[in-house]
């Protein structure tokens, strides 16, 4: 009557997540499970605990993290990928650095907004006078 358990139940839901992610997590690496269970389990834990992040600071910071949904894709790949015992497609460990590397940029590109672009596109135009003053007037590189 006095709402405990609802305020429990309020406060700790992200632990229901994050709980059986590293159980699994924990039985994979004492060989009880096979490596496959790594992909839902790195994908649980990024979950629990970017849910248990929200739900304890408010949920508009899902407006700048989402992209760390992405993550938790790409950390249960690598897990996957880097722990299994068995011999793995290479392909998996190179969708888990693209995830991976597209959560980081999305990531950069929610946090910074519209800056993240005029610092790309400055480098870029810095890479251009590099390249073209690196050039002489034949066209060759200078050595």
């Amino acid at each position: 009557k006095l709402g405990v358990f609802a305020f429990l139940g309020r406060a700790f839901w992200p632990l229901l997540i994050l709980l059986p992610g590293i159980l699994l997590q924990l039985a994979c690496f004492s060989r009880n499970l096979s490596s496959y269970w790594l992909i839902p389990a790195g994908t649980l834990t990024v979950y629990g605990i970017l849910f248990f992040l929200c739900n304890t600071w408010g949920w508009g910071l899902m407006e700048v993290l989402w992209p760390l949904l992405i993550s938790g894709i790409a950390l249960g790949l690598y897990e996957y990928y880097s722990l299994a015992s068995v011999r793995v497609d290479q392909r998996i460990g190179l969708a888990s650095l693209l995830l991976g590397a597209l959560s980081i940029v999305l990531l950069l590109f929610t946090i910074l907004g519209s800056a993240f672009l005029y610092m790309v596109a400055i480098v870029l135009i810095a890479a251009a006078i590099w390249l073209f003053l690196g050039q002489n007037k034949s066209g060759r590189m200078r050595k």
